[in-house]
């Protein structure tokens, strides 16, 4: 069949769109009519590289959702009509697959970063030459092929625009909050960056019922996001030593947990010094191979501190995304509140505003 898609040919180059041909589903696969897809700062940093080498041409999105429009032979957990949100592929079978901790799948990267299906294959092609996918999706496009286990069914109910974050960005932000750091009511954050992924944790640490939220970043309007959204205390790093403000916030205790979405070391290590004793700091950010991080390790040991990373909040997709929604549509986690709509051909102004600032959650909407 014929699709459009946003295709990107090279580092640092503007996505361009095209049409497409796209192979129909295998018998584990399924068909998506996509809907709606979020714009991750990943999907630009592994376009350019700056993460891991995605080979071009390619169609990137890993934030998507939509409805099902067809499913293979073997296909039963979803059928045609239902509403899905598109999450990472995973094998099902390793170690970490069968402790339902399936975002540290042992076959992670070969299913979801190295361009196609685990046999090197793609469903999607343009005049006999292959173009890779992302992700396990490439929902940059009108349609998607992905596995069984990468759509997950939520209710019809929905705004498909705040389903789509939900892959990527709720998982990571609030399933680090919920899953990771197990936070309880009482409990005292600190958050390095309050772009999506940020602002999913501080909605979650609300709804968990912290008595602290720290929200830390250079933009003072995303700060006056994080303060609408839950924040008890904003603190722009660029005029302000945040260090000294979260101390003295705590009463020079620390907080009882940081979580850094930066990928910037020295965050991470200012993430690291504020912690109480037995503190937890989690980092998410996508640092590049081989980065190194200094740690003061009398500090860490004698709190009893842990530095903890973690890949997609620790998620089990089938059952955190269908239970997020559940909270969207309960009024409890106004994930609707950070998205800026944009059609596919403005994808490249949605890219922009992202990464410029203007925009929080940039979505497309198809």
């Amino acid at each position: 069949m014929k699709i459009d898609a946003a295709v990107a040919r090279g580092i640092g180059q503007a996505f361009s769109v095209e049409t497409l041909e796209m192979e129909m589903p295998r018998d584990d696969e399924i068909l998506v009519s996509v809907r709606a897809s979020g714009i991750c700062h990943t999907d630009i940093a592994m376009r350019d590289h700056e993460i891991y080498p995605i080979p071009h041409p390619c169609v990137f999105g890993h934030e998507g959702a939509g409805v099902v429009e067809q499913v293979g032979a073997s296909v039963t957990k979803v059928r045609p009509g239902d509403h899905v949100v598109l999450s990472f592929s995973y094998c099902g079978e390793c170690p970490a697959c069968r402790m339902s901790r399936p975002s540290y799948c042992a076959h992670f990267d070969a299913l979801n970063f190295e361009g196609g299906r685990i046999d090197k294959s793609s469903p999607l092609s343009q005049d006999g030459c292959l173009i890779h996918t992302f992700h396990g999706q490439s929902s940059f496009a009108t349609h998607a092929i992905v596995h069984q286990n990468a759509a997950i069914k939520v209710r019809g109910d929905v705004p498909f625009e705040v389903l789509g974050p939900m892959g990527c960005a709720v998982q990571t932000g609030a399933g680090s909050v919920i899953n990771v750091m197990g936070l309880r009511p009482g409990h005292s954050i600190v958050i390095f960056g309050t772009g999506s992924v940020g602002l999913c944790a501080l909605m979650a640490a609300r709804l968990a019922g912290a008595g602290q939220i720290i929200a830390v970043d250079l933009s003072d309007e995303r700060l006056e996001k994080a303060v609408e959204l839950g924040a008890t205390l904003a603190i722009n790093s660029s005029r302000e030593d945040a260090h000294a403000r979260i101390l003295d916030a705590t009463a020079g205790r620390g907080v009882d947990f940081s979580f850094d979405t930066t990928a910037n070391m020295n965050v991470l290590e200012t993430a690291m010094a504020v912690l109480a004793r037995l503190g937890t700091c989690v980092f998410v950010g996508g640092a590049p191979k081989g980065m190194e991080l200094v740690v003061d390790v009398e500090h860490m040991m004698t709190g009893g501190r842990t530095l903890r990373g973690a890949i997609l909040g620790d998620c089990n997709p089938e059952v955190f995304i269908p239970r997020m929604a559940d909270l969207y549509s309960q009024g409890k986690f106004p994930l609707d509140r950070i998205v800026t709509s944009y059609s596919l051909d403005k994808i490249n102004d949605a890219v922009d505003d992202a990464l410029s600032g203007r925009s929080i959650k940039s979505v497309l909407k198809m």
